[in-house]
């Protein structure tokens, strides 16, 4: 006797959605609500980071986990350092100038407003 699974039933196996990432490695970008910008060097799909770090984030602005977040090589007024921040709290930065970064040679060769180009020995 043959066995048939109907499309309906397969919807339960089926892997939750996974939002589009909206921002691509090599952009500058600019944290929504804090003042620092950055390059992105990474994209993880969704939420993973330590949960110490997630709970450590104030509670009115603590983002969602199901959303990409982004590992940047960021600056302030203070200086620069790694950053990982949700997607819903970067937008495109506009100022159309480099990220002052001292890892930044290390992983991108060159550039233009808005965006690095990675070092080739680096892409995946």
């Amino acid at each position: 006797m043959q066995s048939h699974v109907r499309s309906s039933d397969m919807t339960d196996l089926a892997a939750p959605p996974v939002a589009t990432a909206r921002f691509g490695i090599g952009e500058v970008v600019r944290h929504r609500l804090l003042d620092f910008r950055g390059v992105i060097f990474d994209v993880d799909p969704v939420f993973a980071n330590s949960e110490e770090w997630y709970q450590a984030i104030p509670l009115e602005i603590r983002p969602s986990k199901d959303q990409p977040f982004y590992h940047l090589l960021a600056e302030n007024g203070d200086g620069s350092y790694v950053a990982y921040v949700s997607q819903q709290n970067l937008v495109v930065d506009d100022e159309d100038e480099p990220v002052d970064h001292p890892a930044i040679d290390n992983l991108f060769d060159g550039f233009s407003p808005g965006r690095y180009t990675l070092r080739p020995q680096h892409r995946h």
